[in-house]
């Protein structure tokens, strides 16, 4: 766990980059949709208006030491936290995310590595 102070400074740089960067996009229209909670980020856009390179390239180069992940759309399902979204033809169906997680593995309470 790391320091507050260093989350707060985080959030900070965060919130600066989001005025320069994604307040422009959103007023253009370039992107119709950001929200983001902690480090989680969900960006919705017009691929006519915007492509995903400048997005991630854009997101890559915020500091050198803060990574980006791109997790896309795949077949119509969107997760984001602990909420799944489907998309069927002009239906919104909303859910519970689950992530997948190792099941088979115990260990003896005696176990130090």
């Amino acid at each position: 766990m790391g320091s507050t102070f260093l989350s707060t400074l985080v959030e900070i740089y965060l919130q600066f980059f989001e005025e320069l960067t994604i307040r422009h996009w959103l007023e253009n229209g370039e992107i119709s949709y950001y929200r983001r909670y902690v480090d989680d980020i969900i960006i919705i856009f017009d691929q006519n208006k915007m492509n995903k390179e400048l997005i991630i390239n854009c997101m890559i180069n915020i500091h050198k030491y803060l990574e980006f992940k791109l997790a896309e759309k795949k077949s119509n399902n969107i997760t984001y936290l602990d909420f799944s979204s489907h998309r069927n033809n002009n239906d919104l169906l909303l859910g519970i995310h689950r992530k997948p997680k190792q099941t088979d593995t115990t260990k003896h309470c005696t176990f130090n590595p």
